[in-house]
Order: structure tokens, then sequence, then C-alpha cells
């Protein structure tokens, strides 16, 4: 299944999504909502995955963020029992409307409730990055793990996505970045992000808004390969939760180490 599953991604990669990319027609990209843009891209490698996917395992279920876009009722079947497919047909959509990069396409795989598996390619760099639960993560074929020391508050570099920021968590958030090494906004994409944590191209990510195609299938490759995923009030991440607020870190002491930097204060979470 997880070798089935990579080949449909980069075909439908290959086929459906490259050869729009910095060739888009005017009529080809539209506003959702505002700041955030859909393409024909995503619409059509979501039929294409979602197609290919519940071929793959019959009696499964896709949730998929144009799916949720056109009717929200169908992020509900996160909670299904079963199989459940996640599916965010190009993660970093604004990058890739604008023809810039990174951009991804993005899967995961539930089974009653639970992530059993991931997928995320990143296409313009041909990066594949897959986890499977209880068996590791793995990038290009090599297992990746997450460091396991804090260096400290001054030697992390990560990110913090103030765009869903509630106002005065941005202010404090970024009155108190200077105290981390680097602090960026990050590549606006999650199928970058979680990646870039696990092989400690950067030691953490800090996401507000949580939507299972953006954060599920990153969470289950950090955790596999050692890492942390927890919400700001320190609550593992699952699913089905769409609370705000989201740290990912390579390991518990640096996530400490980042909220207890960024937030000296926890009551105000």
């Amino acid at each position: 299944m997880l070798d089935q599953v990579a080949e449909l991604i980069r075909e439908v990669a290959a086929t459906v999504v490259l050869p729009r990319f910095r060739r888009l027609a005017a009529g080809e990209i539209q506003q959702k909502s505002p700041g955030d843009v859909v393409t024909i891209a995503d619409q059509e490698s979501e039929k294409a995955l979602a197609r290919g996917l519940t071929a793959l395992l019959p009696g499964s279920v896709v949730v998929g963020e144009e799916a949720v876009a056109a009717d929200p009722r169908v992020l509900d079947r996160v909670r299904d029992p079963g199989a459940v497919w996640i599916v965010d047909p190009v993660d970093g959509t604004n990058n890739f409307a604008a023809g810039k990069t990174p951009f991804a396409v993005m899967v995961a795989l539930i089974q009653d409730g639970e992530p059993a598996a991931s997928w995320i390619l990143d296409v313009p760099g041909d990066h594949l990055t897959i986890a499977e639960a209880g068996a590791g993560a793995y990038r290009d074929g090599v297992r990746v793990k997450t460091r396991t020391d804090d260096p400290g508050a001054g030697e992390l570099r990560g990110v913090v996505a103030r765009k869903y920021l509630p106002p005065h968590l941005r202010e404090i958030a970024g009155a108190n970045a200077s105290r981390l090494g680097e602090v960026t906004a990050g590549h606006h994409c999650a199928g970058y992000e979680y990646p870039a944590v696990a092989t400690d191209e950067q030691q953490f990510a800090l996401f507000w808004r949580v939507l299972p195609w953006d954060h599920v299938p990153g969470a289950l490759i950090i955790r596999e390969a050692g890492g942390t995923v927890r919400h700001l009030d320190g609550a593992p991440y699952r699913p089905a939760n769409s609370e705000h607020g989201l740290l990912v870190a390579p390991n518990d002491e640096v996530w400490h180490t980042v909220r207890g930097t960024l937030f000296p204060d926890t009551s105000v979470l």
C-alpha cells in the first residue's frame, strides 16, 4: 500500500499539477476566501487522488480540502470508523498560483480514528517523505530521526506562521521571537515545514489554524521520526481536533523551550 499510494501521488503530481505550474490561465485561479485561492490543479488533483485512493482501498472515504470547501459537512467524515483518506491536493496553493515554490501533495490514511500512514511529496524538489505508524519515517527511502538534544533557545531556528494568530498572541510572539536563534514566517507550505523539522533543517514550526489536510500527514511523520506535535496547551494533536494552535518540535525538550520562550505566561494561550 505504501508504494502504491506513493506511485499514485507521483503520477498525479506529474500529470495534473506540474504541467500547470506557471502556466495557469486567469480563469483557472479563483478566490475561496480573502487571501486563500484555489486553482484548477487543486480541483483536478483531488479528483484524481480520490479516485485512485478509493480504488486501492474499497469502502474507504476521502476528506479532501476542496471537497470540504464545497460542502463543509464532508469534514465530519474524519471521525468515521474504518478507513479515511485525508487529501491536500496542492499544499501551498498561494505559492503555486503565484509561480513560486515550495508546494506539495499530501495524503494520510486514518484507520478507526488513528493515523496509519502518510505521504508528503515536495513536488518541485521531488522529495517524498513517508511514515507508517509503528514503522518509522523515511525521506527518499532513507530513515529520518529528529534530533534528541535541546541546544537552548538561542540556537533554535524555526517558523511562526503569524497570519492566523490572534492579534494578542502575534504581539507576544513577536516581542519574544528575538530570544530564539531565528524565527521566520516560513514557506507558507506545511508540506515543507514538517519534513524540515524531521530532518533538522529547522527545529520548530508554530501554526494557529489546524485543518486535517494541513497537519495529519506531517504530524505522523514527526511522531514516527521521534518528534513532538502538541497544541499550545500541551494536549496531543489528534486528526479530529480543530483546536487552534499547534507547535511542532523534534523532541519534548525543544517543544517546551520554544513555547516557554515565545509565551512565558501560558495563561495568555
